[in-house]
């Protein structure tokens, strides 16, 4: 037996930072991975730079069944908190775009600095660890590969599906339906969307084409870069939408935004522009794009020789684009898992489970997904800093 007053089941970004706030306080405080080495979702997050959060973050940037949920841990531990914790280890970094901060050299240096932190506050770290039961008496009893731990307070800090090859599992899913916990069905998110056979017959030769645009999903609406792949469509705008679109719904693709091809088509058929519609396009898309566009909707005409109905008609096409996807790219793509433990389940302020005492939950685990940009490591920021204040 190993006697703890704290476990800690992941060593990911939720996880540890839980870790060095509870052995702050004095907890004796032990995390369990399964892997050989931590943090492994870190490292290989913004391309190897680690987007390590979003100076923007705001609770609009999330989404749950109960939008109200992360309010409280989000304003107890915000971007800047983090970010001295950075600095305090000297970690350089950058702002990219929107608020999203990236580590200069790598993301290692997040990871190697979340190790001293524990190191410092006398949280231990157990790698290759594997968890083959979890039950509870007056404590939990959590046997492993390592021994059965006793802890007061368990923390599920096992992150959702996505990324499996690192080794995402449904650990955490079955720990809250075990002690009868209700799951929001999970699904990918930030994942790319891939083409039905229709389309896929028409756009797969446009893979690397990239072009901003606005993608809309389900009442919710980005305005990003887009990239055309093998398989579908994918970059920023649409990884974005995706944590929104159900299957079977429309994705609606402004391919010009904010620019009014109206006017721009009629002003080059007043002074007699004598250039092919594709051609005038090409101003405003990529050329390969227009090309295609042109082939499958547009006149081939020069521009001063059309009508206003086939300028309208153009027009229509390329501002309000309409997919419907045959699906997504599956957790294998996808950079988070949508839905997980019911918010409701829990208490806002600890983390803590209504149900069960002394068991709390963090991280991707639970039914809070942010947007791209940094603000799911934001989230498993704040919510591993609140349960640490009390488990």
């Amino acid at each position: 037996m190993k006697n703890v007053d704290v476990l800690i089941i992941g060593g990911g970004a939720a996880g540890l930072i839980c870790a060095i706030e509870a052995a702050k306080r004095g907890r004796k405080v032990t995390v369990v991975e399964r892997n050989a080495q931590i943090g492994r979702k870190i490292l290989i997050s913004g391309g190897g730079r680690c987007n390590f959060t979003n100076l923007d973050t705001r609770p609009e940037n999330f989404l749950s069944r109960n939008p109200h949920f992360a309010k409280s841990a989000l304003a107890r531990y915000g971007p800047r908190d983090f970010v001295r914790m950075v600095e305090r280890h000297g970690i350089r970094y950058h702002e990219k775009k929107l608020g999203q901060l990236f580590c200069d050299k790598a993301a290692a240096e997040i990871v190697d600095m979340l190790e001293r932190e524990c190191a410092a506050a006398g949280a231990r770290i157990v790698p290759s660890c594997t968890v083959s039961k979890v039950a509870k008496n007056e404590v939990f009893l959590v046997e492993t590969n390592w021994g059965t731990y006793t802890p007061s307070s368990l923390v599920i800090a096992t992150g959702g599906l996505s990324i499996p090859k690192i080794g995402a599992t449904p650990f955490g899913y079955a720990i809250a339906r075990q002690f009868g916990l209700e799951i929001v069905p999970p699904r990918p998110a930030l994942v790319p969307l891939l083409f039905g056979p229709a389309d896929l017959a028409r756009f797969a030769g446009l893979a690397g084409v990239s072009t901003e645009v606005a993608a809309s999903a389900c009442g919710a609406s980005f305005r990003e870069k887009m990239l055309f792949t093998h398989q579908g469509l994918s970059g920023p705008a649409i990884l974005q939408a995706s944590s929104y679109w159900v299957p079977g719904a429309l994705v609606e693709i402004d391919l010009l935004p904010e620019l009014d091809l109206i006017s721009a088509l009629r002003e080059g058929r007043a002074i007699g522009e004598r250039t092919e519609a594709r051609t005038a396009l090409a101003r405003f898309l990529p050329k390969r794009l227009a090309d295609r566009w042109c082939e499958m909707h547009g006149p081939s005409k020069p521009v001063a020789m059309l009508s206003d109905r086939e300028i309208e008609a153009v027009s229509t096409a390329l501002h309000l684009w309409r997919v419907t996807p045959g699906g997504d790219a599956g957790y294998d793509k996808a950079e988070v898992t949508a839905g997980g433990v019911d918010t409701a389940e829990l208490s806002s302020k600890t983390f803590e489970a209504r149900k069960a005492a002394g068991l709390y939950f963090v991280g991707e685990v639970l039914d809070v997904t942010g947007h791209l940009g940094g603000f799911n490591f934001q989230w498993a920021w704040a919510s591993g800093y609140s349960a640490g204040q009390y488990v």
